[in-house]
């Protein structure tokens, strides 16, 4: 055991306080937020709700989960978000574990054409043009199919297989008589679940907070992801279909308001929040090894 010198327990107080600031600055806008979706929204508009509920209610909640459009937006949303994600990584490792492949000619210019469309693409007005062209206007996969594959995770899904897969395993199976696609289902993917989790994470967070996509490819309303409604609400304001305003008064409106945004704030992440605790333990490992090597 070699004992710590003054200057590093110095150096391990500075960071533990460093840290926890840091940790205090991220967490406390979360435990805010549940809070406040379950408390009195007087409270809350006057300043009065800090870590603990007061006067517990669930009004927002009962709001949100009455309106249909809502529950509707939410069962699209994780529609959109189960077929996305697996088209994305389904993409990714097609398109990554060629271009890993040491034997594969030509490797370094495709990955040089993908690397070109990171910085220089077609631009909003041409990509809406072939998508309508395609006949996907108003579809799911207006949403899915133009991005249908990251080429930064491209980049680090084939970094990881390089890194951390050895070649010869591959060139092993090989000559037992397995194929490409055999060696991929049966070799690379098994050990690569570091990798797959954090793609998984990457690609359903994106689907599950996207909505610039939906608002420019789609126009009926039930076909709206839950964030096209949560912006409806939260910048919008666009509340009338979940709060009858003809016989209440402006504040209670304003305060049954406030309720809503919260609540929706937090039924709108909490599947995501749920997600992240089973992928954690691929997701460090994962993103260390497909991305500072190589």
């Amino acid at each position: 055991m070699v004992k710590e010198s003054a200057g590093d327990r110095l150096f391990d107080i500075i960071n533990y306080i460093l840290l926890a600031i840091v940790l205090t600055i991220v967490l406390y806008p979360l435990i805010f937020v549940a809070v406040a979706s379950i408390s009195n929204p007087a409270a809350v508009v006057k300043g009065e709700v800090w870590l603990l509920p007061k006067d517990i209610n669930f009004t927002g909640y009962e709001k949100v989960f009455a309106n249909k459009e809502i529950l509707n937006g939410y069962m699209n949303t994780i529609l959109y978000t189960v077929v996305g994600t697996i088209v994305n990584v389904g993409m990714t490792i097609l398109a990554a574990y060629p271009l890993s492949r040491k034997d594969f000619r030509g490797r370094n210019i495709f990955t040089a054409l993908f690397v070109f469309t990171m910085f220089f693409s077609g631009g909003l007005i041409p990509t809406y043009l072939i998508v309508k062209d395609l006949g996907m206007t108003n579809t799911m996969w207006a949403l899915i199919i133009p991005n249908a594959v990251a080429v930064w995770n491209i980049i680090i899904m084939r970094t990881f297989f390089q890194q951390s897969i050895p070649f010869e395993i591959q060139e092993s199976a090989q000559m037992d008589g397995c194929g490409n696609f055999k060696i991929l289902l049966r070799i690379i993917l098994p050990l690569s679940m570091p990798i797959l989790a954090v793609m998984t994470l990457f690609y359903s967070v994106a689907h599950w907070n996207s909505f610039f996509s939906a608002l420019i490819y789609l126009t009926e309303r039930d076909k709206y992801p839950l964030q096209l409604f949560l912006r409806e609400i939260l910048i919008q304001s666009n509340m009338q279909d979940m709060i009858q305003t003809s016989e209440e008064s402006l504040a209670k409106t304003i305060m049954e308001a406030e309720s809503i945004k919260y609540a929706l704030v937090i039924v709108a992440n909490l599947p995501i929040l749920m997600l992240y605790p089973f992928l954690q333990r691929y997701f460090v490992k994962g993103m260390v090894i497909g991305a500072i090597k190589g």
